[in-house]
């Protein structure tokens, strides 16, 4: 009986600190906010994924890839994604974008994200190109598909996707709109 009694009162205590810390204030104190003051460090970039990865070789050509101000990136990468463009596909001519290799990877190059403020946000629809990126947008098929698929985006039909055609859970229809986590 003495357990019994030992038990009641731990859960007893526990419930009444629960309740007597819980509150609906959302007031932040100046002890409670987040110190911004120290010094940041930009740590990758992700405009479009997977491109630094296929483009840029790992360790430190990464790292400096990754750390690389936009304004910045064409002039020092350009000619780096195009030899490894070539090197993934020597038959490339140009995409279904009509991109040459330089016009391509001078696009690639520079990882960031356009967005249209009036128009259809998407990576690629068939119509609209890289006017932003919608969440259930199929980034990696498109990217293979403009670098294996040719003019036409039917060459190479075994390398233009990964065949994940979809998020593993439906997204939300309102904010946060990303799928609920497993």
């Amino acid at each position: 009986m003495k357990i019994n009694s030992i038990k009641f009162l731990t859960l007893s205590i526990l419930a009444v600190t629960t309740f007597v810390s819980c509150n609906n204030d959302d007031t932040v104190t100046a002890e409670e906010q987040t110190d911004f003051s120290g010094t940041y460090v930009q740590k990758d970039q992700m405009a479009r994924p997977a491109i630094n990865t296929v483009f840029i070789a790992s360790g430190a050509p990464k790292d400096a890839f990754n750390t690389t101000t936009p304004s910045a990136m064409g002039a020092n990468y350009q000619s780096v994604f195009q030899s490894r463009l070539l090197a993934l596909n020597p038959g490339y001519t140009t995409n279904a974008l009509g991109q040459t290799a330089a016009a391509f990877t001078s696009l690639l190059a520079t990882d960031v994200l356009g967005v249209s403020k009036t128009g259809t946000t998407t990576f690629f629809d068939g119509t609209n190109v890289l006017t932003g990126r919608a969440l259930a947008d199929d980034v990696i098929d498109v990217e293979l598909l403009l670098i294996f698929g040719g003019p036409t985006g039917g060459s190479n039909p075994n390398l233009t996707s990964d065949h994940v055609n979809a998020n593993d859970k439906p997204f939300l229809p309102a904010f946060p709109y990303l799928a609920a986590a497993w």
